[in-house]
């Protein structure tokens, strides 16, 4: 059995808004969600910038008991599921619910949580540990929250891949439709580890920028002054369907969902490879049945780490060739920041708005780009453009990589 699979439904809570709406249209503005760290103080750190999350109510999703006893992650997660199935239309009848499965993943988890409890239980004693630590913390339970609060009895599942997290939670819900374990599935992944646990972490690698006195121009992929990464939060989430379901019930069709890759490099826990990255992207093309050169747009990894950067520029050119250099490759995490195990989902959020709305979003900041990134980044503007397809990447540390390509729905 070999169905395809559309895009149905997007939910989205990002540093760039709290909805799919208002963060699609600050990405278009290029508009930057990075500032210095509200949620604690961040002065001991070296790195005292973030994409925060601001102004999100909880309560609109989870009731106040849910919100005490769930982390930050959680609440992203299961709102954004909850606006894309309401953006999807998607009646859940008792026939139906079976059908309907869940896939939300993070990187992270419940760090908050965690570090939390452990601290009562130092100062106070082990009877001071919530009993809801464990399912306020673990990663899958936005998947079951989720799928208890919307009756959804399908396959229920929480990918756990690092950065790569989202995506490969797109990917694999992808292949459960295809081969018949569901019909509908809510996929995507989400982040909230802005913590000085984990910021510090980050931090003690020097994988984060420093750039704290101007914190707007402190994500910038593929510029030459880049100087790590900045940390983001929040949730992107898709539902993707069947077709001929989506069909017969007259579902707005955003994109189909052609080809997904996924590869290991076998070669570094934290430093990445070419191989990896390449073979991933070759097996998406693959699998879609297109060639390189039908590719138009490619949401790229594009971490804004000097590393990072370099060697996913290399894969590409390795993968596309002379097309390469007609591709527009840009990195919305200039405006988000990274959000780790969020990150694919929100960014595939962002490509499938891309092929639907023809245009892409600019990678704000290049102001000197890395003549090592020679690509076409759509340097700091959107810009109008065919996109018949377009590539998702997303890689992460253990060298687990993943690529999802969407194509442009034609009524």
């Amino acid at each position: 059995m070999d169905r395809r699979v559309v895009v149905t439904g997007l939910g989205a809570v990002t540093p760039l808004g709290n909805d799919l709406a208002t963060s699609w249209q600050a990405a278009l503005r290029g508009e930057c969600g990075i500032d210095t760290v509200t949620q604690f103080d961040a002065s001991i750190l070296g790195s005292q910038i973030a994409g925060e999350v601001k102004n999100f109510d909880a309560t609109k999703y989870l009731g106040v008991k849910e919100v005490r006893r769930f982390d930050r992650f959680v609440h992203f997660g299961v709102a954004a599921g909850i606006m894309a199935l309401e953006d999807a239309g998607i009646e859940v009848t008792d026939e139906l619910s079976p059908e309907i499965g869940v896939a939300i993943g993070a990187g992270i988890g419940g760090i908050p949580v965690i570090t939390s409890n452990y601290q009562a239980m130092i100062d106070r004693g082990p009877r001071r540990i919530s009993p809801f630590m464990i399912p306020g913390c673990i990663i899958n339970m936005v998947s079951g929250q989720l799928a208890i609060m919307k009756n959804l009895k399908g396959p229920n599942i929480a990918h756990v891949t690092a950065c790569s997290t989202g995506l490969h939670a797109i990917g694999e819900a992808m292949h459960m439709i295809k081969r018949g374990d569901a019909t509908v599935m809510v996929a995507g992944g989400c982040e909230s580890t802005i913590h000085p646990l984990a910021m510090g972490a980050f931090d003690a690698m020097h994988a984060l920028s420093r750039r704290n006195d101007d914190p707007k121009t402190a994500s910038r992929p593929f510029d030459k002054d880049r100087d790590g990464f900045v940390m983001g939060e929040g949730a992107g989430v898709l539902i993707l369907e069947e077709l001929e379901h989506a069909l017969a019930r007259g579902a707005k069709i955003y994109a189909e969902v052609v080809g997904y890759g996924l590869s290991g490099d076998a070669f570094h826990i934290t430093t990445p490879s070419t191989d990896g990255p390449r073979r991933c992207m070759e097996m998406a093309i693959r699998h879609a049945g297109i060639q390189p050169s039908d590719i138009a747009y490619l949401n790229a990894h594009g971490t804004s780490t000097s590393v990072g950067d370099v060697n996913e520029v290399k894969a590409i050119k390795e993968v596309f060739g002379e097309h390469a250099k007609k591709l527009v490759v840009n990195s919305t995490k200039s405006m988000t920041g990274h959000l780790l195990g969020g990150a694919g989902g929100v960014e595939s959020v962002f490509t499938v708005m891309a092929v639907k709305n023809q245009i892409s979003p600019p990678t704000i900041n290049v102001q000197n780009q890395d003549p090592e990134c020679d690509i076409d980044c759509c340097a700091n503007e959107a810009r109008e453009m065919t996109i018949e397809y377009a590539m998702k990447n997303s890689f992460g540390f253990g060298g687990t990589n993943s690529t999802v390509i969407y194509k442009r729905w034609h009524d």
